[in-house]
């Protein structure tokens, strides 16, 4: 039993900084698909949770302990913008995953003023069917998990 809550936690733990962590771990840890899913998503949910609450104090630090100001026309605010006006935070979160990081996500909606209830649907929405899909297809692919033995 013991070992089993250790590799939900590993898969988790995975899946907090990097989203595609958690289902190649479950890959490893010879979980099945669905299992994995449910870890990545809910390490993802963990970082969500604890940067949406402490997101505003992460911008005041930063701010704070900046020397310099920002560059306001960076390439990834210009794409995170672009985003925002087109999807809102529907697609911020469904592009967190792959493209934002679950660290990068939640700050950028906490940065666009998201209510902490949107975030935490949309975010749960995403995480859960980037999970299924990505954990069915690394437990599925046969070449994938060649690599790792």
């Amino acid at each position: 039993m013991k070992s089993e809550f250790l590799k939900y936690l590993s898969v988790a733990l995975a899946s907090t900084l990097k989203f595609f962590g958690g289902p190649i771990t479950g890959v490893v840890l010879k979980l099945n698909w669905v299992e994995t899913a449910i870890c990545s998503a809910a390490g993802m949910m963990f970082t969500v949770f604890l940067l949406t609450y402490v997101g505003k104090g992460i911008q005041a630090l930063t701010a704070k302990r900046r020397k310099t100001p920002p560059k306001r026309f960076t390439r990834t605010n210009r794409l995170a913008v672009r985003i925002w006006k087109k999807f809102g935070i529907v697609g911020i979160a469904f592009l967190t995953p792959p493209l934002f990081t679950p660290l990068f996500g939640p700050i950028l909606a906490v940065a666009f003023k998201v209510p902490r209830a949107s975030i935490f649907l949309w975010m749960a929405v995403s995480a859960v069917a980037w999970g299924l899909g990505i954990s069915y297809i690394a437990h599925k692919v046969t070449f994938i998990q060649e690599w790792f033995r």
